[in-house]
């Protein structure tokens, strides 16, 4: 039985370094406030954290460096709305990456925004996704407030390596790199960071 699990696990990851399965992945944080007042303010102090994507770039210089952009293409400050683009630029001589923005919410005690991967603003003529992983693929970045703990997530949802044409065009190669160190360690340093940080941890 182990053996037929062993055997199952490294058939499973071959295929997703082909680009051929999913993964779901997520990374949480939590921090528990004193009272409900404290929770309160530190709560929306996350909010504007997450809300305020280019300041995710100064988390580290071993992190992603982030700039939010419009429809159109321009360089932009303030949240995230549906359909802006966000840059994302991982440490070392890879390729940028894109993402856009298909979903926003906001209420008293949940604040979130989900991307996809997707082309380069401005060039969606072409079936080029300029991202290691596939279009497919959402992540969902989260605080939300219950009781006096507040909890910040990131959830990856159907993530695939962008190795497959026409989709990865010539970056099939970097894509499953950097795809397959992401899942080995890179996401967890990279989220588990902005987590921690969207909780003031």
């Amino acid at each position: 039985m182990k053996s037929k699990t062993l055997i199952d696990k490294i058939q499973y990851e071959a295929k997703l370094a082909q680009g051929d399965e999913t993964k779901n992945v997520s990374y949480a944080s939590q921090n528990t406030l004193p009272n409900e007042l404290a929770a309160r303010e530190a709560f929306d102090q996350s909010v504007k954290k997450l809300l305020d994507v280019n300041a995710w770039s100064t988390l580290s210089s071993l992190t992603a460096d982030f700039q939010v952009y419009d429809s159109a293409g321009q360089p932009k400050t303030g949240s995230p709305q549906p359909n802006d683009y966000i840059n994302v630029v991982l440490p070392g001589p890879v390729p940028e990456n894109w993402v856009r923005v298909t979903h926003s919410s906001l209420d008293d005690n949940r604040a979130e925004f989900t991307v996809q991967p997707s082309q380069k603003p401005g060039e969606t003529e072409t079936d080029e996704v300029a991202h290691f992983f596939r279009s497919e693929a959402r992540s969902t970045f989260r605080v939300e407030l219950s009781g006096t703990t507040i909890t910040a997530s990131e959830i990856g949802q159907q993530e695939s390596v962008n190795n497959q044409q026409p989709q990865a065009g010539d970056r099939a190669i970097i894509n499953t790199v950097i795809a397959e160190t992401g899942w080995l360690f890179y996401q967890q340093f990279q989220w588990k960071r902005l987590t921690d940080y969207l909780v003031h941890l």
